[in-house]
């Protein structure tokens, strides 16, 4: 044959990349290539290595917990719960300078928790809070940079699904992950509401208060505002979690706990419906399809790239570059960026990561570090311009008059401070390191 093994996998690559700039379904052009260029490297044994590897992929354990959680997500997001949440934190927040924003980047925070679906989040929000702050004379930048960046953090918090398939992918241990997630999620959150706050502070303009009529509630209704709607989302999220990190349960069996608080929660809301149940299994059905098809797909054509040598040839292009382990980290996190603009989260975990993750020995890089990584840099992926599909979510929900650019200018800063976070962690590998190190 006139190209060498590695050849045909580095031109693997690349056709593959060529494809899905096209448009290409992502999941059947990696199986098509990975059995196309497996043949002509392996013969007629690429047959039984497909069929091998799609059992090795379906049988993981891992995986059980992904439909589960899902359908805990599409339940809650049709419990109709989102508008009592909102209220009630809302209350609660009063008179604090930018108390509506505050308010979102809460319920974003746990509402995005408990589905992991950055579109139903940002475009629920959308709905409810963003008007909510257009109608209080709030800032359209910092209004839609709210939503967009709240909308975002269930890709990093934990339960995450994004998390399930990087531990899957990667071979560690989800329950680490989790526990490794906690505190750059809390301090990302953190680090977004600080934000608003200044800004209201410093220009009151952005953010004025809200009339009387809105916040001057008693506190026994405040208290019984967050008893009915806060509370018990806010529980079931934290048993769900508590059940893991503490080792209580799998993620497959506190996944399991879940969708059944889930189906409590939506029948003592009342809102428990056989349309609504039909709509979460359906939904459930096809997003669990879509991520076990990539799987496959991503692992038949792993498996021939990496038998081809196209590994190694990646490995080697990398070690001639003579990089301090920082340089990789930075190196691969660009990358991990601009691959965002394209892919979704799913496609960039099961297809790219596991390119670097053979390189994370060779500079004594943890991988569980990295994976953390990668989850902060996919928020920055979903926001930044020209290719950020929460702005686009909420342009699709958004009034007419609110201008795409203006989405854009407001997720800037936010961007902002995931670099910032990024860099924190980075300075202070610990955030990420010390509670998995003390639990396990």
């Amino acid at each position: 044959m006139w190209l060498t093994d590695p050849q045909l996998g580095v031109l693997m690559l690349a056709l593959f990349v060529v494809f899905i700039l096209l448009g290409f379904p992502i999941a059947f052009t990696l199986m098509a290539l990975g059995l196309f260029f497996g043949f002509l490297g392996q013969g007629q044994t690429i047959f039984q290595l497909f069929v091998q590897r799609t059992y090795a992929v379906m049988s993981s354990d891992v995986l059980i917990s992904v439909p589960l959680f899902v359908f805990m997500g599409y339940l809650i997001e049709r419990a109709a719960i989102l508008d009592r949440l909102f209220r009630s934190v809302q209350l609660a927040a009063g008179n604090i300078p930018a108390s509506l924003c505050i308010t979102t980047m809460i319920t974003c925070m746990l509402f995005a928790t408990a589905t992991g679906i950055v579109g139903a989040t940002v475009t629920l929000m959308g709905l409810l809070a963003f008007p909510a702050m257009l109608r209080a004379n709030y800032d359209v930048r910092l209004a839609a940079g709210t939503v967009c960046a709240g909308g975002c953090l269930g890709i990093l918090i934990p339960p995450s699904v994004m998390l399930i398939l990087y531990g899957a992918t990667a071979g560690v241990s989800v329950v680490q992950l989790y526990a490794a997630a906690f505190f750059p999620g809390i301090i990302l959150a953190a680090m977004y509401t600080a934000y608003v706050i200044i800004r209201g502070i410093l220009n009151p303009e952005l953010t004025p208060k809200l009339p009387p009529e809105m916040v001057d509630v008693s506190a026994g209704r405040v208290a019984f505002e967050l008893l009915t709607s806060f509370l018990p989302l806010a529980a079931l999220i934290m048993a769900v979690l508590g059940a893991i990190l503490f080792g209580l349960a799998t993620p497959s069996e506190a996944a399991a706990m879940g969708a059944l608080g889930a189906l409590i929660l939506a029948a003592a809301y009342r809102s428990l419906t056989v349309q609504g149940i039909k709509e979460a299994v359906f939904l459930t059905a096809r997003t669990s399809a879509m991520v076990c098809w990539l799987f496959i797909g991503s692992y038949i054509f792993s498996s021939v790239f990496g038998y081809l040598g196209g590994q190694q040839v990646v490995a080697d292009f990398v070690l001639g570059l003579n990089l301090t382990p920082i340089m990789f980290l930075i190196l691969a996190q660009a990358i991990i960026f601009v691959l965002g603009w394209p892919l979704e989260w799913t496609e960039i975990i099961i297809i790219f990561v596991p390119i670097f993750l053979p390189l994370l020995p060779l500079f004594d890089i943890d991988p569980i570090f990295f994976g953390i990584l990668v989850a902060l840099n996919l928020q920055t992926s979903f926001l930044s311009p020209p290719v950020a599909m929460a702005p686009f979510y909420l342009k699709g929900v958004a009034p007419p008059e609110v201008n795409i650019n203006d989405i854009f200018k407001g997720v800037m800063p936010f961007i902002f401070i995931v670099v910032a976070c990024m860099v924190l962690v980075y300075v202070f590998p610990g955030i990420i390191l010390w509670l998995p190190s003390v639990v396990y």
